[in-house]
């Protein structure tokens, strides 16, 4: 019977040579779909999730994350750029703790404007790639954001700039805006989300360039092909390795509830909010208003935590409308200075700036400066003791916001024998 030895000899080395053959490396061709569900994924080890006979709703899952897991439309890539920050990634494990902790307020609503679109899910991992879910990110290159959006492209998208709000930083208003960027790229660029995405990152005149280039010498133009910038050849595998590891659940996404954490209303006029304590809460959802309290010259719409919204509403509903007779807006003349300024409307530098949230005392002929009209009375008050804030504001029908904003003063202590500056109208 040894005649059959060679016969298995040759059938194993068949079948070694088909197992060396599935390990190829094969790079997935680009996505260049607009529907998330268009794109097939390559089947990875079974996970409980997948077993349910009845595919859950996105509005269904308990995670945002599972939620974009379970809508990941790119095809998986084992490209070394991509696997080299799957490893960065894995290094780093806590990083995501940090993500999802900036990302709580903002992710669903970002989730949910993807998918109004038809956009792919992937979509909503870029202010993750962008400015690791940070509002105030600022680049060397003026971009601002969430998304990173330069002014030039905010403007073009209609998203208001000005010395009192930049849309930039605005949730809604940064999110429409880089949206229908990206969607205007996925044309520009033939479908091609790789295309567009690497585009959004360095511009499309750069990248239509790079391709011409690769056709011209007879090279694929696919991404990884193309040459372009360093920080935009990382740019696209940060985006897919984040997709890689949330797909496989190899890195832990701290969970963010899938249900909205804010709500967008209606802002009929601008409005200065009169304490600490409550405009505080507003400002980490309504970055845009580059100079709280006044949230002047923003758009018609504010952000509120939406288990308070009700309360919100009512309170915003009772304060005075801006223009006031209370407040002005001031244009900064050549010649102004912060110390000129502030003895022509009876206020101290540190007052001024506080009121404009200024940083320095550098000011330039053009700009627009927050100022209250000036009193009828200006009355300087030696703290006694027995004092506090609530006494004082009680007995000269001030708020308290306004003798600390008056005063610059940052806490509610007071001590016995400081000089305070009130301004009181006649009555």
């Amino acid at each position: 019977m040894h005649f059959f030895r060679p016969f298995f000899l040759v059938l194993a080395l068949f079948l070694n040579g088909c197992v060396s053959v599935s390990k190829q490396h094969v790079e997935p061709q680009e996505p260049a779909h607009t529907n998330p569900s268009v794109a097939k994924q390559q089947p990875s080890s079974p996970k409980p999730e997948r077993t349910q006979t009845t595919p859950l709703q996105p509005h269904e899952y308990q995670d945002v994350w599972q939620r974009i897991r379970a809508q990941l439309a790119f095809a998986p890539s084992n490209h070394q750029a991509v696997q080299d920050r799957v490893d960065w990634y894995m290094s780093h494990p806590n990083y995501m703790d940090v993500i999802s902790q900036r990302a709580a307020p903002f992710l669903h609503y970002v989730v949910k404007q993807v998918e109004s679109r038809g956009l792919p899910i992937e979509l909503a991992l870029m202010p993750l790639i962008e400015s690791d879910f940070d509002t105030s990110a600022y680049s060397h290159k003026h971009a601002s954001g969430l998304w990173q959006l330069t002014p030039l492209i905010a403007k073009h998208y209609g998203v208001k700039i000005s010395p009192w709000y930049d849309g930039r930083q605005d949730i809604v208003d940064a999110t429409n805006a880089a949206l229908d960027f990206l969607t205007y790229l996925h044309k520009r660029f033939d479908g091609n989300w790789y295309h567009a995405i690497a585009a959004y990152n360095t511009g499309e005149g750069r990248v239509a360039q790079a391709i011409k280039n690769n056709q011209r010498r007879g090279k694929s133009s696919d991404f990884f092909a193309l040459s372009l910038p360093k920080q935009t050849r990382h740019y696209v595998p940060k985006l897919l390795a984040a997709a890689q590891l949330l797909r496989e659940q190899e890195m832990v996404f701290p969970k963010i509830t899938n249900r909205p954490a804010i709500a967008i209303r209606a802002l009929q006029q601008g409005v200065i909010l009169n304490t600490d304590k409550q405009w505080q809460a507003l400002q980490t959802l309504n970055p845009g208003y580059t100079r709280f309290p006044a949230l002047l010259d923003g758009p018609k719409h504010i952000v509120l935590p939406i288990e308070q919204a009700p309360q919100w509403q009512a309170y915003l509903a009772h304060l005075p409308a801006m223009p006031s007779s209370q407040w002005q807006q001031y244009t900064v003349q050549r010649g102004d200075s912060l110390s000129v300024i502030a003895k022509r409307h009876a206020l101290s530098v540190a007052q001024l700036k506080t009121f404009n949230q200024l940083n320095s005392n550098h000011i330039r002929a053009g700009d627009t400066l927050l100022l209250p009209i000036l009193a009828d009375q200006q009355l300087d008050y030696t703290v006694r003791s027995g004092d506090s804030l609530w006494r004082i504001a009680k007995h000269f029908k001030v708020s308290i916001s306004n003798i600390k904003k008056w005063n610059a003063l940052s806490k509610d202590t007071l001590r016995v024998g400081d000089t305070l500056t009130l301004f009181l109208a006649d009555r």
